[in-house]
């Protein structure tokens, strides 16, 4: 006789917690996420279903498989996360647990899912992030993006937090980490500058002086003598 689980009908999906790092398309269109583990090579948008990382054609998540996208029920369990070294720049995400699921005792394994907020952690030097730069990594046609703060984002692809959100579509949410909503994150494509915040309007200074002083800096080296350009007299 094979046992079975009983099955359980929630009046609301579940909410469970997981990490993952954001990657930005090739293009710069499309922003979306990638998992840490099982099936970290297929990057995932904010509402996603599921599909067999061993490529067999069951349907997620399958009892004699590992397949399905993976959550804990704990936010607390999915911080201690964030303390390897390989996930220090990973993103916190809040996520609905949709369609078919397997329980754990630390979690589900399931079918389908709605990322509902991303919680960005600090800048690798330990400052406050102010936005999302290419971390050196990335999978075939997307690019890995770190938190990042205005003074190690010189020369790098920077991505704000309003722009994450609204690349990635869906209602996704963009929080700094402490729980505090990240400047711009709530900032619609084409808001009026005057309708801006005081916490937002400084983040985007902040990141506009990052990059004025990177190319300062870039305009000076040309103008030393032996540097790569002619110097000015």
């Amino acid at each position: 006789m094979r046992l079975r689980l009983p099955e359980e009908r929630p009046t609301e999906p579940p909410t469970g917690y997981k990490i993952a790092h954001a990657v930005l398309s090739q293009d710069g269109t499309r922003a979306a996420f990638t998992g840490v583990s099982l099936g970290g090579a297929l990057p995932y948008g904010v509402l996603a279903d599921a599909s067999c990382a061993y490529g067999l054609r069951h349907r997620p998540p399958h009892r004699r498989c590992d397949c399905g996208f993976h959550c804990v029920h704990d936010r607390t369990a999915a911080e201690a996360l964030l303390c390897t070294a390989e996930h220090r720049s990973a993103l916190l995400l809040e996520v609905t647990v949709l369609g078919a699921y397997i329980r754990f005792e630390r979690g589900f394994r399931y079918a389908r899912q709605r990322v509902r907020t991303a919680t960005v952690g600090a800048c690798a030097c330990g400052t406050p992030a102010a936005a999302l730069a290419g971390a050196g990594w990335g999978r075939p046609g997307w690019r890995a993006l770190a938190p990042v703060c205005p003074g190690c984002a010189h020369g790098r692809t920077t991505v704000s937090f309003a722009a994450f959100a609204r690349l990635a579509g869906e209602g996704l949410r963009v929080e700094a980490g402490g729980g505090a909503t990240a400047p711009g994150a709530r900032v619609p494509a084409g808001a009026d500058p005057a309708e801006l915040t005081v916490p937002e309007l400084v983040a985007e200074a902040a990141l506009l002086q990052a990059r004025l002083d990177w190319f300062q800096s870039q305009l000076a080296r040309l103008g030393e003598p032996g540097g790569d350009g002619p110097a000015r007299g």
